[in-house]
């Protein structure tokens, strides 16, 4: 076979035969690699010579789903669907020091707790240094099975050989196929290995987790095939200097997509956050103009949470507009209803808009919250500060019905709060839940008449 030279771009993994400063498929700029790539012959296979396989229909398929292994990390096990499916392959990704090889230790010493067998591969680190942070997060999983190693050959035979019924591989980025003629890392290597672990993972019923790499600007590192090839993708979000994380599940062929776990980091590893709300609203003040209690969905999870505004007269010509933890473009145009529906004149004024506790939410729902937190801040009137709000608005400042407004309002009245205002048009649904006064709005200008005192 001859070996050819290939340029291919390693965030969406196109191939080219010349450099491009720009790739056509994603757009990105100066991501094209040089790679050997071996050209395999190209034999004509008539259509008599090939294998001839014989379908199955779906009523004879059994429908028993696989195994499921339980973590007993509640959040984790949320946001998988119920545990580690028997012969998945999940990819976990985030920011360097975010928490993904905590959690993954952590993890290690809950199976062992079940007696499962784990067989942890880093190819970053010597089984030394994971002795040591073992040692700090008390994981004291004497049996666990650890492995410093980066030829993916070698791991799959010892896989193979041990028989795990889990394997952890950190990270995929390092990992390497002899066959394959470019670096650990490169888009053809990556794609290449994440195949070899799925045969693995498919062939021997062993649950296969692997780690990646994260971009500057978040996504994944290596070829989008990658989060094709897996049946689960995990993302850690939060920031590496606060003390929560968030796990959101983007992709699951065994379960609910988007559903999230928090958790906090401490001295000792990762804490799960069992009831979300409650840990959001810690430290909220009340009776301050500019903050407003709302209740967006992750998953089917319902979840409280603060927007917080601040409306200041500006000193320059053109007015400045933030939005922290939300879409900055939905906050200028409900900042645009509302100079339009709701008679207020920010045209003059600076207006910040944040989610506390450093969520980022790009839900329709916080609409409203945004649009009284605002007008709040504008009037200097306060919201009653046991009441919520939600709600999506529209461009003529109506208030249209959102998704889940039952489990909301349940969520809503589990911790204690008195009065909901919502969209007319969710009230039938939300009246089913008795013991707590709910209002329903049709308008901007309605909605801030009955929220601002």
């Amino acid at each position: 076979m001859a070996a050819k030279t290939r340029y291919i771009c390693s965030n969406c993994g196109y191939e080219t035969v010349k450099w491009l400063g720009k790739c056509p498929d994603c757009g990105s700029f100066s991501t094209f690699n040089e790679e050997v790539v071996e050209s395999t012959s190209s034999k004509k296979i008539s259509p008599t010579s090939a294998r001839v396989l014989t379908p199955v229909k779906l009523r004879s398929v059994k429908s028993e789903e696989g195994g499921r292994t339980k973590t007993d990390i509640g959040e984790l096990d949320i946001v998988l669907g119920g545990g580690f499916v028997q012969g998945s392959l999940t990819l976990v990704g985030g920011d360097p020091g975010i928490g993904k090889s905590t959690l993954l230790l952590q993890i290690c010493q809950k199976l062992e707790e079940k007696g499962k067998t784990v067989l942890y591969v880093s190819g970053e680190e010597s089984a030394q240094q994971i002795k040591l942070r073992a040692q700090r997060l008390n994981v004291t999983g004497e049996d666990l099975l650890l492995l410093a190693e980066t030829d993916v050959n070698a791991i799959i035979s010892t896989a193979v050989e041990q028989k795990p019924d889990m394997l952890i591989i950190d990270s995929i980025q390092t990992m390497f196929l002899d066959s394959v003629a470019s670096a650990p890392g490169s888009v053809t290597q990556v794609r290449e290995c994440a195949n070899r672990f799925m045969q693995l993972a498919k062939g021997h019923d062993i649950s296969v987790v692997l780690v990646g790499h994260v971009t500057k600007e978040g996504a994944i590192a290596g070829p989008r095939v990658l989060e094709h090839i897996v049946d689960t993708v995990l993302y850690f979000e939060g920031q590496r200097n606060g003390s929560y994380r968030l796990l959101r599940s983007v992709k699951n062929r065994f379960g609910g997509t988007n559903e999230i776990g928090v958790f906090e980091m401490s001295s000792t590893g990762l804490r799960e956050v069992k009831n979300p709300s409650e840990y959001m609203l810690s430290g909220r003040p009340e009776d301050v103009p500019g903050s407003v209690i709302t209740c967006i969905t992750e998953g089917s999870r319902p979840m409280l949470i603060e927007v917080q505004s601040l409306v200041t007269y500006t000193n320059f010509g053109i007015p400045r507009r933030m939005a922290t933890g939300t879409d900055f473009n939905r906050v200028t145009m409900l900042i645009a209803v509302l100079e339009k529906c709701a008679d207020l004149q920010l045209g003059n004024y600076d207006s910040y808009v944040n989610l506390a506790g450093g969520m980022k939410i790009t839900e329709t729902s916080l609409d409203c919250a945004v649009a009284c937190a605002i007008a709040s801040a504008y009037k200097g009137k306060t919201v009653s500060p046991d009441t919520v709000v939600f709600g999506e608005i529209g461009l003529t400042g109506e208030i249209r019905g959102v998704s889940m407004a039952q489990k909301r309002v349940q969520e809503i009245k589990k911790l204690g709060f008195k009065r909901c205002i919502l969209p007319r048009a969710n009230l039938k649904e939300a009246a089913e839940v008795k013991g707590i006064d709910i209002l329903s709005v049709n308008s901007v200008s309605e909605l801030l008449k009955v929220a601002l005192r």
